[in-house]
């Protein structure tokens, strides 16, 4: 049985868990093994089992490379308490799993999980102000409306190059867009950002969207100090001073401003352990618990590292803002500690960077309702997040253009022509292609004769202009565009 790429989407973690249960039933080695003067049919060593599951999740795309031995026992331990695997007894429901000579095998009966049934959370439809609707207390017809009326001498003054009649028109003035409506609209276009990166039809079934705060995206997005790093309106909820300090000491070793470093050894572990314990005693990952299934979802990306990379920019906006302050923060201290050669070792058996994920995956991303992959996914999210720290958790300027284009023209006064919607949305972006210069020439010659043409009839056709002043304004125009008109103007003339 091939690996098969999990992407994005509903129950991500329960297809990647059935995944993996196929692949280890599949690619388990069943042999005869002898305990205690016993033999036994089709069983495997508890060791030979952590070998084999090892290197089937270190060759898989959904997990990779950064898998460590340690991680695969834990899922051991969670298939035997699943009764994926039972001992040669019978015996299962424990996590008592070890990498020892122990004899395992497979019950008869599928292990797979179902697909949990979600109680739906409906669509939560993001109502826009509505700008022909009159405010309270009001009639439509007081809406304020300037229309505008145009005779041929003004038509001809705003036109050089007329195109058919005007048709009838007025200016239709906004009502202003209140905080609430910019809120919203942020909301609304952000969610859709997401699921278009996503791939998906809905978010309904990886996201509550009535749990997204509006408010919390806007401050992400514009209440940051210069390095990009969210400032909080709430001073109560910053990181305590002492934290931070311990965070730049091992960020910028042996750099360290604020802090006075002593001198014994051991003294960097101890900041370490003190970081970690802040962390690690959270009541809910910096995450959330809210959003676990959309990021789980991102994961199916990671094969395209720049798609990933926007969905998790636009992801990490819905947090609430102090915890998107922390999680720049501690994503940062741990790039920085993976690179710094000077910083003495953390740990005696462990490579600093693999420290950096196992401490901190837990306190990033969980589930509220324990998923046996959490681990594992975790990790693969933070890895992530190290690497490419500095473009996920900085402002996906893309999105904030657009959105405060769209904006900007809510806002605008505009020209309302008979039996057209100026309410329409901005259209999307336009590309062109190349022509050949003959094509080009030929475009340009016919659609300013056509024009001109136009014109000219507007001119000749007006009824409310004296001859005298036709002829003025068919030399005006003959002298204006000759190299086009010339013939045209002529035959108009004389008529």
């Amino acid at each position: 049985m091939e690996p098969r790429l999990v992407g994005p989407g509903p129950y991500r973690a329960t297809r990647l868990w059935n995944e993996i249960i196929e692949l280890f039933r599949a690619g388990m080695p069943l042999r005869k093994h002898r305990c205690r003067f016993k033999s036994y049919e089709r069983c495997f060593k508890a060791s030979e089992a952590v070998d084999c599951l090892h290197e089937l999740l270190g060759s898989n795309q959904n997990f990779g490379p950064e898998v460590t031995r340690d991680q695969t026992v834990k899922l051991l331990k969670k298939f035997l308490k699943n009764h994926v695997i039972e001992d040669i007894k019978g015996r299962w429901g424990k996590e008592d799993f070890e990498e020892d000579g122990r004899l395992y095998r497979f019950p008869p009966s599928s292990p797979l999980k179902s697909y949990p049934k979600k109680p739906s959370c409906g669509k939560e439809v993001i109502k826009f102000p509505d700008w022909n609707e009159p405010k309270a207390g009001r009639s439509q017809e007081h809406i304020p409306v300037k229309s505008v009326a145009m005779n041929s001498e003004m038509w001809y003054k705003r036109h050089s190059i007329a195109i058919g009649e005007v048709p009838g028109c007025k200016l239709v003035f906004r009502r202003e867009l209140t905080q609430t409506n910019i809120e919203e609209i942020w909301k609304s276009m952000t969610l859709s950002r997401l699921q278009k990166v996503l791939g998906l039809d809905s978010l309904d079934e990886v996201l509550d969207t009535k749990l997204v705060n509006s408010k919390h995206i806007v401050q992400n997005v514009y209440n940051v100090n210069k390095q990009g790093i969210v400032t909080l309106e709430d001073k109560s909820k910053e990181l305590p001073h002492w934290i931070l300090s311990a965070m730049k000491c091992l960020a910028n070793w042996p750099s360290c401003s604020d802090l006075k470093q002593p001198t014994y050894s051991g003294f960097e572990r101890d900041v370490f352990k003190t970081i970690v314990d802040y962390f690690g005693q959270m009541k809910e990952p910096l995450l959330t618990f809210h959003f676990f299934d959309i990021f789980v979802s991102v994961l199916g990306l990671l094969q395209k590292p720049s798609k990933a990379v926007e969905a998790l920019q636009i992801s990490c906006l819905l947090l609430p803002p102090e915890n998107r302050k922390r999680l720049q923060l501690l994503v940062r201290m741990m790039a920085r500690i993976s690179l710094n050669q000077d910083l003495p070792p953390l740990s005696e058996s462990v490579r600093t960077r693999t420290l950096m994920v196992q401490a901190f995956s837990r306190c990033i991303l969980c589930s509220k309702d324990e998923i046996d992959l959490d681990e594992l996914l975790a990790a693969k999210l933070v890895s992530f997040l190290m690497d490419n720290y500095q473009e996920i958790l900085s402002v996906p300027s893309a999105l904030k253009s657009s959105i405060e284009d769209h904006v900007v023209h809510l806002q605008r006064v505009q020209i309302k022509y008979a039996g057209a919607d100026s309410d329409a949305p901005l259209p999307p972006p336009s590309f062109c292609h190349q022509i050949s210069t003959s094509d080009f020439e030929y475009q340009r010659a016919t659609g300013s004769q056509e024009s001109l043409a136009a014109l000219l009839e507007e001119i000749v056709m007006n009824k409310e202009i004296s001859v005298k002043d036709k002829k003025k304004k068919l030399k005006q125009v003959n002298k204006n565009f000759s190299t086009v008109s010339n013939f045209n103007s002529k035959r108009f003339i004389k008529s």
